[in-house]
């Protein structure tokens, strides 16, 4: 396994970081519902001011033949080479308070060093905190807020914005195990799952990417733009609301996972919005086949559906 340090570069910008700023971790790749995290690291690096100050190795780290980088033919020759980026950068909010953000790909190989270099950095910049957001497709319907299950070591969050607490195992991603080796570490760090309706998990959701913001906004005290993301949603959610609306069985199909949520929410004998009376974890055939059968349906042939 190669060295942690040998995982990634350094810019001239590294010596220019103060210390003790909050980090926020999003890597695309394995679980994002909605496209959450993809939504939300593509937008803050649009929209805020950034620069790298560590660039890990994507020979290291990449599987290039699962994830095929981009090159440009232009009629008869190639003419540029778009790789994957894994970077860490300082940021600016916009209050132009400053943040560190690690964003890209999930790697493929050398978890344990990755990690390793994640916490070397974190320590090299003395982070205050560390904050990571993922998305999972669950039963619950659009119609209500999207909830998050709240990981970690910072027990004012989980009292505070954690709905479901489950007992379970499940499929790690590197930022599991980050979290579980940064708890090891000492730092305070905290991890957002967010709950996305299952039948919008295949689409680009911005309610999703809002939510993420606004769960990174409380773990982090950050102020970061969401107006163009929460438009983006009233209007996703408005034609969702349309084509539920136009079928009287897809209705019906959304009005039960309200209700199983609703009464969840209010502290009934449910056990979970997302089980079944019998306490099993429903499947989309038994909750909601038909919706996403309907909306996928619209996604391939109607251009005008969102996401």
């Amino acid at each position: 396994m190669p060295s942690s340090d040998a995982l990634y570069e350094l810019t001239p910008e590294a010596h220019e970081v103060p210390g003790g700023l909050p980090l926020v971790v999003g890597l695309t790749g394995f679980a994002d519902a909605g496209a959450a995290v993809s939504q939300v690291t593509e937008h803050l690096l649009e929209s805020i001011s950034h620069r790298p100050i560590a660039r890990f190795d994507n020979d290291a780290l990449l599987d290039y033949r699962a994830r095929r980088p981009v090159v440009t033919f232009e009629e008869d020759r190639l003419t540029s080479y778009d790789p994957p980026r894994l970077e860490l950068s300082l940021a600016e909010d916009d209050m132009h308070q400053p943040f560190l953000l690690l964003s890209g790909y999930e790697p493929d190989f050398a978890w344990e060093g990755f990690i390793q270099a994640v916490i070397d950095l974190v320590d090299r910049f003395a982070a205050s905190t560390v904050t990571w957001v993922h998305a999972i497709p669950m039963p619950v319907p659009h119609t209500r807020s999207i909830g998050v299950t709240v990981s970690g070591t910072r027990s004012e969050l989980v009292e505070a914005l954690s709905v479901w607490r489950p007992r379970t195992q499940i499929a790690a991603n590197v930022l599991h195990v980050l979290e579980l080796r940064l708890a090891e570490h000492g730092a305070d760090v905290a991890g957002f799952a967010l709950l996305i309706p299952h039948y919008l998990a295949d689409t680009e959701y911005p309610d999703a990417a809002v939510a993420a913001l606004d769960n990174i906004a409380a773990a982090t005290g950050l102020i970061l733009p969401s107006d163009e993301l929460r438009g983006a949603g009233r209007e996703f959610v408005s034609r969702i609301d349309e084509q539920v609306a136009g079928n009287e069985e897809l209705g019906r199909l959304v009005t039960t996972l309200e209700q199983r949520y609703d009464a969840y929410m209010e502290g009934t004998s449910v056990r979970s919005p997302l089980t079944d009376e019998d306490g099993e974890l429903p499947s989309a055939d038994a909750i909601a086949d038909e919706l996403e059968r309907f909306l996928a349906g619209q996604r391939s042939g109607d251009d005008d559906f969102p996401g």
